[in-house]
């Protein structure tokens, strides 16, 4: 059973993804925000960090790079999640350590789909 580490501030969201992921067989860590959601991940090492943009404080693109700047979280894959859709969005993402991009809203076989992508890679 992987570990998925949810940082997300909507819990209309984190309850989307949390009960896509469990009816998947993932056990759920959930952070709501990313100070929060950084030091939980340098502590619990999960499998897949989902990881929302948008939030108040640090947002999802600094505790992204913050995550794969450090060396005992630099291997886990972050899917970031964000109903920003430009391209330069995607892009900067993925310089900031991001393994994935998804528009919210997220279709559920969308999100197992790229949790398990990001499993076989890691």
């Amino acid at each position: 059973m992987s570990v998925v580490l949810i940082v997300e501030d909507s819990p209309t969201d984190a309850h989307v993804y949390t009960r896509a992921l469990e009816a998947n067989g993932h056990r759920v860590l959930l952070a709501t925000n990313a100070e929060d959601g950084v030091p939980m991940a340098k502590a619990e090492s999960p499998d897949v960090i989902l990881m929302d943009i948008v939030m108040p404080g640090m947002n999802g693109f600094q505790a992204t790079r913050e995550l794969h700047r450090h060396e005992a979280t630099r291997h886990i894959p972050i899917i970031m999640l964000s109903t920003k859709s430009q391209e330069t969005d995607r892009i900067w993402a993925l310089r900031q350590g991001a393994s994935d991009y998804l528009v919210k809203p997220v279709p559920r076989p969308v999100l197992i789909e790229a949790v398990q992508s990001a499993l076989v890679v890691a």
